[in-house]
């Protein structure tokens, strides 16, 4: 079981630099978010989009091409739901809710994707290793707080 100071500075330490990399990317900036990821295998993502990504060169480059269609969207609001989060020694995860909203054709568009993430300290940095993203079902849409 993580202690809770654990949790609290790996939170502290790896929230703020991924929120940052998700705003960046929704501007069309991959490199950002791929600055909180890992180099080392395995590293892996099942996109919201669909499909299986296994090593850094696929998932870097589906990164390139989901921040390609941000263009001519504009970020209103970004918002990181946490639902559970853990960390023992070098292994940490998260799991919540992604709300975003864009301004598309002077319109706000929105979405909630569910996330989990999995990060591995490396040379003392937290970085991503996981991640998995998906649309909430009609279900879990529709329960309340």
């Amino acid at each position: 079981m993580a202690r809770t100071g654990e949790v609290e500075a790996f939170l502290g330490e790896m929230l703020p630099r991924q929120r940052d990399a998700e705003e960046a990317l929704c501007r069309g900036d991959a490199d950002a978010r791929g600055d909180t990821w890992s180099r080392n295998d395995p590293v892996t993502l099942f996109g919201a989009a669909g499909g299986l990504r296994r090593g850094w060169d696929e998932v870097d480059e589906t990164f390139h091409r989901l921040a390609g269609r941000f263009t001519g969207k504009h970020l209103r609001e970004y918002d990181l739901e946490l639902v559970a989060a853990g960390a023992s020694g070098d292994l940490a995860f998260t799991v919540g809710f992604e709300h975003k909203t864009f301004v598309v054709d002077g319109e706000p568009v929105s979405y909630t994707l569910r996330v989990t993430h999995v990060y591995r300290r490396e040379d003392g940095v937290w970085r991503i290793v996981h991640r998995h993203g998906d649309r909430p079902t009609a279900e879990e849409a529709s329960l309340p707080d």
